[in-house]
């Protein structure tokens, strides 16, 4: 049997003193996972992945992460301060210098982050300061930064959000690759028509899992009804289960229905 990455059983989890934000919260991430976390706006996704990051501690529960584990982490670009004066290159070689003792940037690293940014498409933006990319583009930096830390689990805090739908796809299909190359991965999203396209695995959290399973398995009336709090309409569309929502995205449901035909 596949030992997980990490393995979650009855965890309660929050900040401070406040109320718990993640509840009897049972899951297993095991190697070459896929998954994408949906729920409305404050239903706990982030708080789940610095659970998993080891960033918020259990307050009750068992959380059981393996010893071989390696985790990369891309936050939501919202969260940065992109005023900083950091180039690309500045910003990404962070990503193999956790531990590194000299002022210097060594051959070996500067070869590393090259190669990284090569390999996602940004060598040309080195030198280019953080605050003029575009937001895939920002995207890409952050997930360099993050594969530099040879990771076997990679997070991701809406690593599509704010970006156009052709930057969504490339983007998606940029992790299918990593997602290939075998590092797990588990990202935030509100886009749940576009994961329905793409990924294998999706988990509807809202303080706890709801569901987990295949887009066919987790894109019901009555998953979504318990997820968001308003039941929604599920019609089948190029063989991909497509929500209708007409009550307006702030919720966290997509609002539209697409053709995502480039799967």
């Amino acid at each position: 049997m596949t030992t997980p990455l990490v393995a979650a059983s009855g965890v309660y989890a929050g900040y401070d003193h406040a109320q718990d934000v993640l509840r009897n919260v049972s899951l297993d991430i095991n190697p070459g996972d896929f998954t994408g976390v949906v729920g409305p706006s404050g239903a706990g996704k982030t708080t789940l992945l610095r659970l998993l990051l080891g960033a918020v501690p259990p307050r009750a529960g068992s959380l059981e992460r393996a010893e071989e584990l390696r985790v990369g982490y891309v936050p939501q670009l919202e969260t940065v301060n992109w005023n900083f004066p950091l180039s690309v290159f500045e910003c990404v070689v962070m990503g193999v210098r956790q531990k590194s003792i000299s002022p210097r940037v060594t051959s070996a690293e500067r070869l590393a982050v090259m190669e990284t940014l090569e390999r996602l498409g940004i060598a040309d933006l080195a030198g280019r300061q953080i605050r003029r990319l575009s937001g895939g583009q920002q995207q890409r930096m952050f997930l360099a930064r993050a594969l530099l830390r040879d990771p076997n689990l990679l997070l991701l805090d809406e690593p599509t959000s704010g970006v156009d739908v052709s930057t969504r796809h490339d983007m998606l299909h940029l992790l299918e690759e990593v997602n290939r190359a075998g590092i797990a991965i588990v990202l935030t999203t509100h886009d749940l028509n576009g994961m329905a396209a793409h990924l294998p695995t999706l988990m509807c959290v809202n303080a706890t899992v709801i569901a987990q399973g295949s887009p066919a398995e987790v894109i019901t009336p009555d998953v979504l009804e318990a997820t968001f709090g308003a039941r929604l309409e599920v019609l089948q569309h190029l063989g991909m289960p497509v929500v209708i929502d007409d009550f307006g995205s702030g919720d966290g449901v997509q609002a539209s229905v697409r053709k995502d035909e480039d799967k």
